[in-house]
């Protein structure tokens, strides 16, 4: 095994330089979190999502109160009343529940629906780097890659200028 490793080290020395592929790669996470395109989609959902995320606290904090007030008044509470109160706070717990997972659905949904935005930019950018700088291949999410050829800047500056 190592003998065949040894062998094809020593054919990739002695192959012709332009037989060698360039290659670069970029980092889509830097990209999807540090371009002002990212920023203002990311205030973009904040401002649309802002509404419903304070009607999500609100819910949340009455919740909480009844919680309170339920746990404090219920040793104090007949059979029904307790029955009844403790089914009210289970619907009030259950709405919350569906309100909180459709505010995630929803919000998850918008931000892919950004990043795509986002994507179909870098992609563009990426395709003309690559023919102008003569890439064979551009990588993305690397386990790990040499600064050397890290184009994330280059796509990064070309995307804040394009806007």
């Amino acid at each position: 095994m190592a003998a065949l490793a040894a062998l094809a080290l020593s054919l990739c020395a002695v192959a012709p330089a332009q037989a060698q592929s360039k290659i670069a790669w970029l980092s889509t996470e830097r990209i999807y979190n540090e371009s002002k395109l990212a920023k203002l989609a990311g205030d973009k959902l904040a401002e649309e999502f802002r509404a419903r995320e304070k009607a999500m606290q609100d819910l949340a904090g009455r919740l909480k109160t009844a919680s309170e007030k339920l746990e404090k008044e219920l040793p104090a509470l007949g059979e029904t009343d307790r029955v009844k109160r403790q089914r009210e706070f289970f619907e009030l717990d259950k709405e919350f529940q569906r309100r909180q997972r459709e505010f995630r659905e929803d919000l998850n949904q918008r931000t892919n629906e950004e990043r795509a935005v986002i994507s179909d930019k870098a992609t563009r950018i990426i395709k003309q780097l690559a023919i102008v700088e003569g890439f064979d291949i551009v990588l993305q999410d690397a386990v790990w890659a040499s600064p050397r050829i890290d184009i994330t800047d280059k796509v990064l500056a070309a995307l804040d200028k394009d806007k």
